[in-house]
Parts: C-alpha cells; structure tokens; sequence
C-alpha cells in the first residue's frame, strides 16, 4: 500500500472514533524508520484506547502489520506503529507537555480531515500552512 493511502487508512480509522486535532508529518527526511509520523488526541483514558485500537484494526483488516502497540494500560499516550507510519494518540495535556509536533513538525502533510478532527487553528487541512505540504 502506497503511504498516501496507508495515510488515510489511519486518518479514517481516527475519524471513525472521533480523534481531535489530528496532524500528519512527513518524517522521511528525518528518519529512515518510518516516514510519516500521525499525532490525535483523544478526551479520555478509554477513548485514546479506543482510537488506536480503531487503527490497529483497520490495519489488520488490511494485512498490514502491527510493529508495535504501547500504552494501552494508562490510555494517556498510545502509541501504534504499523511500520511506514507512527501513530501517537494522546490526551491534550499529555500532547501539550511532550510537543512531539515540535520533534516531528516540520512537514505537515496536507490531508483533508472532517471538522471534529481539526485543531483549533485548523482551515481544513491537518498544518499550520501550506508551506512544505504535500497531498
């Protein structure tokens, strides 16, 4: 699978259980492990969950491996890696406190996201601007 569509597979399996504020980076000038990295927030323990096991099952659903599952005990920060991407699915003040958008941000991948998923400075795409975005 290609990584815009593994992208949106993740993107839409964190729809489908509300995520908030998601955001996409491009990570592959940075790293050779991966090469996108997809942080979503959630509003409680069960709901962070619940957002990674959305996208673990859509992966399984399409073959792709689960490389890694971490977190599910406390819910504060799950991690999911499914290989080519990196899902972090976090609760706000945990986002807030490590800014892994900092790490990771300087890439945002353009993607269309419903409007529950967008951060509160958000006009429809998952980055602060259109510089250095890619669809």
């Amino acid at each position: 699978m290609n990584i815009q569509k593994l992208q949106r597979l993740v993107i839409d399996a964190l729809e489908d259980v509300k995520a908030q504020d998601i955001r996409v980076f491009n990570t592959s000038h940075l790293t050779s492990l991966f090469d996108r990295v997809v942080i979503a927030s959630g509003t409680s323990n069960r709901q962070t969950r619940a957002l990674a096991s959305s996208v673990v099952n859509a992966a399984r659903a399409h073959k792709i491996p689960i490389i890694a599952l971490e977190g599910e005990e406390s819910g504060e920060w799950v991690l999911v890696d499914i290989g080519d991407v990196v899902i972090h699915c976090m609760q706000p003040a945990i986002r807030q406190y490590y800014n892994l958008e900092a790490v990771w941000g300087d890439k945002p991948v353009r993607v269309r996201l419903l409007d529950q998923s967008k951060g509160p400075a958000m006009q429809g795409f998952a980055g602060a601007d259109d510089d250095n975005m890619e669809e």
